[in-house]
């Protein structure tokens, strides 16, 4: 607690005093551009990672960045989505999972939560369909492999829940809301996402429009040609790449860990 008073006299002195114009704005109504649903791990800060400015993400947090699919439920998540939707008329939805997510952890043993935790083995059964997924396609893989894949797999999940709420439903056929999927990289700082027009792993960048992309970014030195530098291994994982479950007339880019672990991550959910 010391510290964290110590922070806000910090805020007040520093921060505050130098954007007193922002926050006089700020108090007269909100206007976020992107609905930010990610995990509430303490490792993830959404504002910090996409550099976004006080009042730009509209945020959802809870544990495993699970939304329950319409109806299951009354909690917040989905009163949050209809507001967010329909009173501040958000057009992009990101729906950000995180590499060694305790959540997920906790899904690939459900069973063991039901006594010592028994709301967090309730909340974890929202993400049901992920955990058969995975069960019924990746019985070969465990630990740390396992995990990957549960993790990317979950992020497409919650994306179909997402798709079940009527307001979401609407503004997707009205060619007025755009979802994203993503995978952050604690390790690296990473955000990887999947085109799946292109069939293969681009960095976010790559996902707008040209007229939208800054000079400034697009010379980087680790873009080329668009696509992210592939390693020798890398090159192998993507000429074995099977086209994912979820085909490309659904309007989104979905997202996996990383080029190297695409094989793997999707020869479950591919439609033979």
């Amino acid at each position: 607690m010391k510290k964290l008073i110590k922070g806000l006299r910090e805020f007040k002195s520093s921060y505050f005093s130098t954007h007193e114009e922002l926050f006089e704005q700020l108090s007269h109504g909100q206007k976020p551009r992107v609905l930010f649903i990610t995990c509430s791990d303490s490792r993830i800060d959404p504002n910090l990672i996409t550099q976004a400015g006080l009042g730009e993400l509209f945020v959802i947090r809870n544990a495993g960045n699970i939304i329950p699919p319409f109806g299951a439920t009354n909690g917040g998540e989905g009163a949050t989505i209809e507001y967010a939707i329909q009173a501040l008329d958000i057009q992009q939805i990101i729906v950000c999972g995180h590499s060694h997510c305790g959540a997920m952890k906790g899904l690939m043993k459900l069973d063991s939560l039901r006594v010592e935790m028994p709301l967090v083995h309730d909340w974890l059964k929202y993400a049901e369909a992920t955990r058969r997924l995975v069960r019924d396609n990746y019985s070969h893989y465990e630990g740390e492999d396992l995990l990957e894949i549960i993790i990317a797999e979950n992020v497409l999940t919650q994306i179909e829940n997402l798709r079940t709420y009527p307001v979401i439903h609407s503004k997707l056929h009205q060619g007025q809301l755009s979802i994203y999927a993503w995978i952050y990289q604690i390790e690296t700082g990473e955000v990887l996402a999947y085109d799946p027009q292109k069939h293969a792993y681009v960095l976010p960048l790559n996902q707008l429009p040209p007229s939208e992309i800054d000079e400034r970014l697009s010379s980087l030195p680790f873009i080329s040609n668009g696509e992210i530098p592939l390693t020798k291994t890398q090159q192998q994982t993507f000429q074995s790449f099977e086209k994912p479950r979820i085909s490309s007339d659904t309007g989104f880019p979905m997202t996996v860990l990383s080029p190297e672990q695409m094989e793997r991550i999707y020869r479950g959910s591919t439609t033979k």
